[in-house]
């Protein structure tokens, strides 16, 4: 039987993944769907769980460092299947992650092996799904081809750290795409490159995913290329989903204090020589086990709220709800 919705390749309910080292709930009850040749985007600040809730779709997080894992998380293998990876075997794990999910970390250089040449480590990925009527390094130059590297048929032999910054994130997308995944994670693929090349990364994933007919999941801090290249926004803090929307939707009318503030410390011409506001504090410890609003100590809205108001925030958890078509908000007063 199949659980999933007729246009949903993704569908995660209720995920929830708590640490053993202090019995940390780095993620808590979030729940949200990946339609077919969709792009989402899942943005917040560092420590607001994105990383986490990507890895554990894959599984890829270190057993031996989770206590729990709670929900489900079901990725499509069919017309008429399913698979839950929390509950899945190691097996059906192999086979999902080089056929269905595949990944791109940020930080290239750290993701590739310094000592095998980028061939090397390419064909590994292909070996795993090889076509029987192309060779090995045909299939790498292809794949290279794809990810517009300049002369594939030399650079094959090179070793990360002969290329540039730019075209080592080339090559992990390469990797990533050897056994054609239906769905692309791509954690900050961006990082640690300049402006100019981080547009021809979101420029290249967009071509790739036309051609390749995929559906994406991209996790970033740049609300800018958000609106270049997502279809729908996540917007998560302190290991929950505080709002979500279509694109559009979410920067037109943002509903939450949270995302209207991390839209107003991002730059923009028109603002001319005017300081750039800032979110005051820090994301709160995933130790602290608060049944309340986790944003009230940085939010404007709170602080002008009456007593009797504020104790909404203080003693009651807000729940996400639908405030307009398909636009979802986790605060009492949105």
């Amino acid at each position: 039987m199949n659980l999933l919705g007729e246009d949903n390749i993704l569908e995660v309910k209720n995920l929830s993944v708590t640490f053993k080292e202090n019995n940390n709930l780095a993620v808590n009850d979030v729940s949200f769907n990946l339609k077919n040749g969709e792009t989402l985007a899942v943005v917040g600040e560092s420590g607001c769980g994105k990383s986490v809730t990507c890895l554990s779709l894959g599984r890829l997080i270190d057993q031996d460092a989770i206590s729990k894992i709670d929900g489900e998380i079901l990725i499509k293998v069919d017309k008429n299947n399913y698979i839950n990876t929390i509950k899945a075997s190691e097996r059906e794990l192999r086979n999902l992650r080089s056929s269905k999910i595949s990944y791109i970390f940020q930080e290239a250089a750290t993701s590739l092996n310094p000592v095998f040449r980028i061939g090397d480590q390419i064909s590994e990925a292909i070996r795993i799904d090889h076509k029987k009527h192309l060779s090995i390094e045909e299939e790498i130059i292809r794949l290279l081809n794809i990810v517009k590297i300049p002369e594939p048929h030399k650079k094959i032999h090179c070793y990360p750290h002969e290329l540039s910054g730019g075209m080592q994130q080339r090559v992990m997308i390469a990797m990533s795409l050897a056994c054609k995944p239906d769905i692309l994670i791509a954690d900050e693929p961006t990082t640690a490159l300049d402006v100019t090349i981080q547009s021809q990364i979101i420029s290249l994933l967009k071509d790739i995913k036309v051609q390749e007919e995929m559906s994406i999941l991209i996790v970033t801090h740049n609300l800018g290329l958000v609106v270049d290249f997502a279809d729908r926004v996540l917007v998560m803090y302190a290991g929950q989903i505080v709002e979500t929307a279509s694109v559009r939707k979410l920067f037109n009318a943002p509903m939450h204090p949270y995302t209207k503030a991390l839209l107003n410390a991002v730059p923009t011409l028109r603002r001319g020589r005017v300081a750039l506001k800032t979110i005051p504090g820090i994301v709160p410890s995933i130790l602290k086990k608060e049944e309340n609003c986790n944003f009230k100590d940085r939010c404007e809205v709170y602080n002008k709220l009456t007593s009797i108001d504020k104790l909404k925030c203080t003693t009651c958890k807000p729940p996400l709800i639908e405030c307009a078509s398909g636009h979802f908000v986790r605060c009492h007063f949105a």
